[in-house]
């Protein structure tokens, strides 16, 4: 039975109600095509692995949170749930959708399909589609990252920091967007020592997306790169990274985040003295951002994109033994200055 969970009161009234017309067979678009401009309620759908991932779910509803506190708007949130096809993703934000949400935001690039459906049954309601490009609309905003560029920065880091010469790349499932995270780390760290080696796992292959949602596959897959005697280990994997940030830190190794700073999300608190530091992608200012822009009357549309140049993607430096590491932080500085600056070019693709 698919599950969705912590929408607000009215919302699941509304939701329910939704639901039940499209069970009896009543087109979505039977309801009305919206709310306009000024709506004073948003929601997000999350991604697999849902709020609590300590990682990119959780920077999503970061967004969500600021705008009820700063904007006055109800926010709506919405879980996946396991093993579901577009089918469920599509009743789900046609729910949110019917229930006056405005905008409506997919958390990652599985509701791509979804959304375009979705979002031309509701003209009037604005779609925020998280690392996608694949699927654009008039009333679909497009919010994206430069995701390599940070890992750029993360394989400097690692590189730095390694004793052993070698480090890992954990990615959770082999899909391009990962696969640019990959690519920045491994350019990142062959920029910095030639002779370094990079191990690099997959967790599971599409459309087995388990390896965004399961921590013990990313504690096997670091385990293993620690028995290699890989010494810092990069993870972009969701909640699976928490796995492999516990079996990095347990072995007394560096671990670095992925999505949040890592290092100061309270479900990884166990661990976070050896959290080097955190690839971070600014989905909280992108996801309240877009619900501004609805409230203020100009909702964004189109490719919304967060680079380096304007901190949308960087690299955290929460763990005080990271400021301590003043050759560490001098090279990461100077990569930041040059990729800004179009002196390194970073590649998308491994």
């Amino acid at each position: 039975m698919r599950r969705i969970t912590r929408i607000t009161t009215v919302g699941i009234a509304s939701a329910a109600l939704a639901l039940s017309a499209t069970a009896c067979g009543k087109s979505s678009t039977d309801s009305g095509s919206g709310t306009d401009s000024k709506a004073g309620k948003a929601a997000i759908a999350y991604d697999i692995g849902g709020r609590g991932d300590q990682s990119f779910n959780d920077a999503a509803y970061a967004g969500l949170k600021k705008a009820e506190d700063e904007l006055g708007v109800k926010g709506a949130e919405a879980e996946p749930s396991e093993g579901e096809g577009d089918a469920d993703k599509v009743q789900r934000l046609t729910a949110l959708a019917r229930a006056g949400n405005n905008p409506v935001i997919g958390v990652g690039f599985a509701y791509a399909p979804a959304i375009e459906k979705v979002a031309k049954a509701y003209p009037k309601t604005t779609f925020g589609l998280i690392d996608d490009t694949s699927k654009t609309g008039p009333n679909i905003a497009n919010l994206v990252f430069n995701e390599e560029q940070g890992s750029y920065l993360a394989g400097v880091a690692a590189a730095k920091a390694s004793k052993t010469g070698t480090v890992g790349f954990i990615g959770g499932v082999e899909v391009p967007l990962i696969k640019k995270f990959e690519a920045g780390f491994a350019q990142g760290v062959k920029d910095t020592n030639p002779n370094a080696k990079v191990l690099t796992q997959y967790l599971t292959q599409p459309p087995n997306f388990d390896g965004f949602a399961k921590p013990d596959l990313g504690k096997a897959a670091a385990q293993g790169m620690l028995d290699r005697k890989a010494d810092v280990i990069y993870a972009a994997a969701g909640l699976a990274g928490s796995g492999a940030i516990e079996a990095t830190a347990k072995a007394g190794k560096w671990a670095i985040g992925v999505d949040s700073d890592q290092y100061n999300q309270k479900g990884l608190a166990a661990y976070k003295e050896r959290i080097l530091t955190s690839v971070t992608k600014d989905v909280s200012d992108s996801v309240f951002n877009l619900i501004k822009s609805v409230k203020d009357g100009k909702p964004q549309t189109g490719e919304v994109r967060y680079g380096l140049a304007a901190d949308g993607v960087g690299l955290a430096d929460s763990n005080p033994e990271y400021k301590k590491m003043t050759d560490l932080i001098a090279a990461v500085d100077k990569a930041k200055k040059d990729i800004v600056d179009g002196k390194i070019t970073v590649k998308t693709t491994p």
